[in-house]
């Protein structure tokens, strides 16, 4: 295994950050990339880089939707109070957030050692692209939704979650497996984009402390060095390079063209199956 470089951590931070949210799958981009730089992926060092990249793309999540995360965060403390006698909408989506997160778990859990030795299998990573470009595809013969938050029963948020928790696998895009998911339910897009990265966040937080958490068990079995100034500059790139693919991924699920990205993710998946990449 070589040491992670400057030049590297860039290149990996950049696919992060677009891949974390551009409906493509972050992880078969990364798995491929890690593979052409002949790096480790369960070796220390790059634990904890994936550990900071993807804390650096979940920070993206809360720049972008800053102004309703705080809208939405005055609302709950509000319906919190014993004085309000409004309807409880905020309550009523942080009801329907845990929910679609439980299911999430469970499959991340559960099924943890079978997703990890999926990502040696480039087969595998190919046939997850292939599945994420038909989810992609078949959104182009949906109608607009036309449900909101008052009518967007329980088991769809388990099913979004459900979808979300399959998003493990390698090649199967946690972004466009949940907005899809939220889009076949009938929640209007807007909204079907915000839910996913609303469930995104604590999905998002739970993998990487599990990465770091991995991450101290093996440093206090070993000594191996870490690069901190190439890790720190990954992270930091895909920051910002978060904060620019989820503004691109909005405008495209406004605009109802996520079926583009289709073409994209079967291209690579053939071309991993077939070995080329």
């Amino acid at each position: 295994m070589s040491d992670l470089t400057y030049l590297q951590a860039v290149v990996l931070g950049v696919v992060q950050g677009i891949t974390e949210f551009l409906p493509v799958s972050s992880s078969a981009h990364l798995a491929i990339t890690q593979r052409w730089y002949a790096l480790d992926p369960e070796s220390l060092p790059m634990h904890v880089f994936d550990g900071l990249v993807h804390i650096g793309t979940t920070l993206a999540v809360f720049i972008v939707f800053a102004g309703s995360l705080r809208l939405y965060g005055h609302r709950l403390i509000g319906e919190l109070s014993s004085r309000w006698t409004g309807k409880r909408y905020a309550l009523r989506i942080l009801l329907l957030g845990v929910l679609a997160t439980i299911p999430t778990g469970v499959i991340g859990l559960g099924l943890k050692k079978t997703f990890e030795r999926a990502f040696g299998e480039p087969v595998w990573i190919g046939v997850g692209l292939l599945t994420t470009g038909l989810l992609l595809a078949v959104t182009a013969c949906v109608g607009r939704g036309k449900r909101g938050w008052k009518d967007f029963a329980w088991w769809r948020a388990v099913l979004v979650g459900t979808a979300q928790g399959i998003a493990i696998w390698p090649g199967v895009s946690r972004s466009g497996s949940t907005i899809c998911a939220a889009t076949f339910c009938g929640l209007r897009r807007r909204w079907a984009a915000e839910f996913s990265f609303f469930i995104a966040i604590p999905a998002i937080l739970g993998a990487t402390a599990l990465k770091l958490r991995e991450a101290f068990a093996m440093s206090a079995e070993n000594a191996l060095p870490i690069a901190w100034g190439p890790v720190l500059v990954g992270a930091a790139v895909s920051l910002v390079v978060g904060v620019l693919s989820l503004r691109l991924l909005l405008g495209a699920v406004r605009r109802a063209k996520l079926h583009y990205f289709s073409y994209y993710c079967w291209a690579v998946g053939v071309l991993v199956i077939a070995k080329v990449l």
